[in-house]
């Protein structure tokens, strides 16, 4: 099969499981062709993959004269596919849009979207992105949602076929062991210290003021915890600020490359997002055996089965009783890493996702527009 995906602008997840996708396509005999921003191929190197690449700017925000541009781009890539993906809610309605006029004159290519995050802007930006939900339920021939509520949302507003999408962290490298624990606790300075970690895109859904927010409580204890948050974005000037300004005990390491010896060195794990679909930083955490602490939110309650301590987004509070029970009870840390390790022996692997993506391409029955 001749088979499109598209992606907007990534620096995390998504780009990391289109990359997943691409290759065990490619593996299957597949021709995969990657459309998307070229930043994305310099980060996911998806030629490397064995797919083609052409570059489309598709970013995180509506732009009403780059859009049209962006559009006309994308009709003229994808005629020639038996089947179009769309990674995220922009490119999913820019893809509709593509291929709204080749279909109205003969019978184009079907086209799946994966919904990779709810929209949680309010105000106009909401409305506009509400908007593009309709587009997608409209358009779009299956619709897959990383979470529940978003295949909620799909079926209330009428979309034709809609499914549980599988997003599967791909395997680490290599394993981090007990070395690695000693050296990066050693580098952060917390050898005799608890260490938090939080791996995120410093962006409103993380929930990462709700994190401070706890921090601030923490000061009290003794040794008093050391919590580390992994990643960049456009918060990290009003973080920063305000862990220098309360004297609390966090630290911003910036985007790190060595996740898995993050992992191995925490003591908990704590997910403090507004929502979240699959993370793939959850499931690393629970290969990794970590305990962990994560908001009650989207596709996390049926990611992690039992083998967290979920509390609701927001709550501060419950955050910090959660992280303190696992700290203040030995008993409790073993038992939830414990249960980590097991829930990621039931996670999917990738070949499961790519298993599922070619039966729902198939299913729609393959068709080119020449």
């Amino acid at each position: 099969m001749k088979i499109a995906l598209v992606l907007g602008t990534s620096a995390g997840g998504v780009g990391r499981h289109v990359h997943s996708v691409a290759s065990g396509l490619v593996r299957r005999g597949d021709h995969v062709v990657v459309i998307g921003p070229a930043g994305t191929e310099e980060l996911f190197g998806f030629t490397a993959a064995g797919a083609r690449f052409e570059p489309v700017e598709i970013s995180d925000r509506p732009h009403p004269v780059r859009d049209p541009r962006t559009v006309a781009r994308l009709r003229r890539l994808l005629r020639g596919a038996d089947v179009v993906h769309a990674h995220g809610l922009r490119a999913g309605a820019l893809a509709v849009l593509a291929l709204g006029p080749l279909r109205s004159t003969r019978r184009g290519p079907p086209l799946v979207v994966t919904l990779h995050n709810a929209v949680i802007a309010k105000g106009a930006v909401g409305a506009v992105y509400g908007v593009l939900e309709r587009i997608v339920a409209s358009g779009a021939a299956s619709v897959l949602g990383v979470s529940p509520d978003l295949e909620e949302r799909m079926r209330a507003l009428g979309a034709r076929q809609v499914g549980p999408a599988l997003v599967p962290a791909p395997p680490p490298a290599e394993q981090a062991g007990p070395a690695d624990r000693a050296r990066v606790r050693d580098e952060l300075g917390s050898s005799e210290r608890p260490l938090l970690l939080t791996v995120a895109r410093l962006a409103d859904q993380k929930g990462l003021l709700t994190l401070l927010d706890a921090a601030a409580a923490w000061t009290g204890r003794t040794p008093r915890p050391l919590v580390v948050i992994a990643g960049d974005g456009p918060l990290e000037g009003a973080l920063r600020g305000r862990v220098e300004a309360e004297n609390l005990p966090v630290r911003l390491l910036g985007r790190r490359d060595d996740v898995p010896a993050l992992l191995a060195a925490a003591d908990v794990v704590v997910v403090p997002s507004v929502w979240e679909g699959q993370p793939l930083v959850v499931q690393e955490a629970l290969r990794a055996g970590r305990p962990l602490v994560a908001t009650e939110v989207g596709g996390m309650p049926g990611l992690v089965g039992g083998a967290a301590l979920l509390v609701p987004a927001g709550d501060a509070e419950a955050l910090r009783r959660a992280v303190e029970q696992i700290l203040d009870d030995a008993a409790t840390a073993v038992r939830l890493g414990a249960a980590a390790a097991q829930r990621a022996t039931e996670l999917p692997s990738e070949d499961d996702a790519v298993d599922q993506l070619a039966g729902v391409y198939q299913a729609l029955g393959p068709r080119r527009l020449d």
